[in-house]
């Protein structure tokens, strides 16, 4: 018996011994962070409502012969909403003028509603512009079309700058019998809500 229990002895240490570290659970290495995918450039956001103001120079050649230019400022507020790299928008622009077109005609005012389509290259849009204007003269008001190019910059996410040129054709101011096309250059600041 004694050999018996000596034998157990020694195969129940052995056994431990064999056993040892399984008792507690394996180490799992955590598996590594996958890489970052690139995320495409879609541009910078225009999309939101605006207002602001412009002030520029208004040039006009009557159909009577008569030429004129004088400086153009006004107020203007729309709407932007960004496609990604596409943008489509619609403005509602005033410019007040004093524009003689001698014989004592005058131009006061140009309203204008506009559709905008334009490229977002990130804090950069350049846009085509067009729509309808009506002109107020001394000779009577005068409703036309209008088309032109823009370009705007955001100077912060709120506040943009820009520029624009649009070409004018009034057929006829009230019953005058005469009618102009104006060319308009000004240069604008906004606030995007």
């Amino acid at each position: 018996m004694t050999r018996f229990v000596a034998m157990t002895a020694i195969a129940a240490v052995m056994g431990s011994a064999a056993f040892a570290g399984n008792v507690s659970d394996p180490v799992i290495e955590p598996a590594p962070a996958p890489a970052p995918v690139p995320v495409a450039n879609d541009g910078g956001d225009w999309t939101g409502f605006y207002l602001g103001g412009q002030v520029g120079q208004l040039d006009a050649d009557a159909s009577n012969g008569a030429t004129g230019d004088d400086t153009a400022y006004g107020i203007h507020g729309g709407y932007n909403h960004d496609f990604g790299r596409f943008v489509l928008g619609g403005e509602l622009e005033y410019d007040a003028t004093d524009l003689d077109l001698g014989g004592g005609a005058t131009v006061d005012s140009v309203a204008r509603a506009k559709v905008k389509a334009g490229y977002d290259f990130g804090n950069v849009l350049a846009y085509v512009t067009g729509g309808v204007a009506e002109a107020d003269s001394s000779l009577g008001s005068e409703t036309g079309e209008f088309y032109g190019v823009g370009i705007a910059y955001q100077v912060t996410d709120q506040w943009q700058i820009g520029g624009e040129v649009l070409e004018h054709e009034f057929d006829q101011f009230g019953n005058s019998g005469v009618g102009a096309d104006a060319t308009s250059v000004s240069l604008r600041a906004s606030f995007k809500f």
